[in-house]
């Protein structure tokens, strides 16, 4: 029986150890994923501060198209629509850009860290109680084995 047990035990324990194991091999993971969001999001905020200029170029050259006289004035209410077109997909990437921040990379990076700050206080606790477990176990089994003596005597 003190064998059964003392498997059973060592399996839980390995089973337990690889689970710690993955959960602790995923941190660097997130981590990467978290550093490579935020360069991401700092590289559309700089695209969209150049498109944001580039644009405001781009219309003043179309309002001096739309102001000349002549076929030009066609050419240049076609250029505003495309400016008009253009700012709507910069507001729509500005919108990817702060979601990307506040409703991702943020709220993660916050998370990973409760993660592991309950992963150490879970493997303390793991330690203390399985050490504790173990030694009741040992004198469970200690003293069932001298009531079997005792038992064999007294018959």
């Amino acid at each position: 029986m003190d064998a059964k047990v003392d498997k059973e035990r060592s399996m839980l324990e390995i089973l337990y150890a690889q689970i710690i194991s993955d959960m602790k091999s995923g941190f660097p993971l997130w981590e990467d994923f978290l550093s490579k969001g935020s360069k991401l999001q700092i590289a559309l905020k700089t695209t969209l501060t150049c498109l944001n200029t580039f644009l405001d170029s781009f219309q003043k050259v179309a309002d001096m198209a739309s102001g000349t006289r002549g076929s030009t004035k066609e050419i240049g209410s076609a250029l505003t629509r495309l400016c008009l077109r253009q700012r709507s997909v910069e507001s729509k990437t500005k919108q990817l850009t702060n979601s990307l921040m506040e409703a991702l990379i943020n709220p993660m990076s916050e998370k990973l860290e409760e993660w592991k700050r309950q992963l150490s206080c879970m493997e303390r606790e793991h330690g203390k109680e399985s050490k504790r477990v173990h030694q009741e176990l040992k004198k469970s089994l200690t003293e069932a084995q001298k009531d079997v003596k005792k038992i064999k005597k007294s018959l």
